[in-house]
């Protein structure tokens, strides 16, 4: 397919179904809120360059989208799964019990984490160990285990402005809780030396530890966003001395309205990104119930245009509206075409 008509407009990237199709000859996707404008613009060019309808693309969170992929097969049941953060071992064996035995993992590019404010307001330069000193809700002073006292950044790390600590993250149904979880709060914990002081009070329980540097503040500082970035944008607008963890794609189409701060001296961009000398940054998928390839029209032609170079590649739309390009797409591409299924994690 040499020409596209591929128009990344606002309806393409916010028009998503309600419900399901009237009639299953329509793809059904759900699942992660930061895959969703991609799987959007997606689904619109697919509509608009095949002779099948439109896909159906649902949000939810990346966790609530494989337990939907896992529900059983069937037309009553989705096709595709997007996420933000890797299927587990437990979902794999969700699906296993509901008949799910094939699911086919499409990695097709990069976002970033980031953390980003209001516009007008401070601007901020994070390391790992300040978001956990900022938010977990057990911290280490003098050497003892204490409830966080931080009320202000500038009490996490002098360097840091003086202002109230009011963070806004993904719940935990979102696939960015979990990289956030994992590379920012963990990292953080073992960075500030707090996961060796909890590991000693419990014994050396490793895991023990990691459970109690992942356990984040309830007192209102720490605030789970269970919508999607625009929720989070605008609990930003109403609070502007708060921070706001945002996937890149979404804080460089709002560069009028967020200023994003560096985390351990880098600023979080594309070329970062792609490079890996962000820290803060994951790959993004989508799963596809193998059951469902030649019973529900169009299935393989649109995972095979979802990964193509001309939607998924450098010069795509995709990346247009800021996915970091996989330099292994043709990978992916050639395993898309065999049909390649997951095997177990573990």
């Amino acid at each position: 397919m040499s020409l596209l008509k591929v128009t990344v407009s606002t309806l393409a990237i916010a028009a998503v179904s309600a419900g399901a199709a009237a009639a299953r000859d329509n793809i059904q996707t759900a699942g992660s809120s930061t895959v969703l404008p991609y799987a959007t613009i997606v689904a619109e060019a697919f509509g608009e360059n095949f002779d099948f309808p439109t896909p159906v693309v649902e949000s939810g969170g990346s966790g609530a989208g494989r337990k939907k992929l896992c529900e059983g097969v069937g037309e009553n049941t989705i096709d595709i799964a997007n996420s933000s953060s890797r299927i587990s071992q437990s979902d794999i064996d969700l699906c296993a019990t509901n008949g799910v035995t094939e699911i086919m993992e499409v990695r097709f590019g990069y976002d970033g984490i980031v953390f980003a404010s209001d516009i007008n307001g401070a601007s901020f330069a994070f390391t790992p160990a300040d978001w956990f000193k900022a938010l977990a809700a057990q911290v280490v002073v003098d050497g003892a285990v204490v409830a966080n006292p931080n009320t202000s950044w500038s009490q996490v790390n002098p360097e840091l402005p003086d202002q109230q600590i009011l963070a806004f993250v993904p719940g935990t149904k979102h696939g960015t809780r979990e990289v956030f979880d994992e590379k920012v709060i963990l990292t953080g914990c073992e960075e500030s030396g707090a996961m060796e002081v909890f590991a000693a009070e419990n014994g050396g329980d490793e895991d023990k530890a990691e459970e109690m540097c992942m356990a984040l503040r309830t007192d209102g500082v720490s605030v789970d966003i269970d919508g999607d970035y625009t929720e989070t944008l605008s609990r930003i607008a109403a609070n502007p001395n708060a921070i706001g963890v945002f996937g890149l794609s979404f804080y460089q189409n709002n560069t009028d309205k967020l200023q994003v701060a560096t985390m351990s001296g880098v600023t979080p961009s594309v070329d970062t990104v792609a490079s890996g000398e962000y820290p803060v940054s994951r790959p993004l998928y989508f799963y596809v119930k193998k059951a469902h390839l030649g019973v529900i029209p169009g299935l393989q032609e649109y995972i095979d245009f979802f990964v193509s170079d001309d939607i998924a590649g450098p010069n795509g739309p995709l990346a247009e509206y800021g996915l970091v390009s996989d330099p292994e797409l043709a990978a992916t591409q050639e395993a898309v075409a065999a049909g390649t299924v997951m095997g177990p994690l573990n």
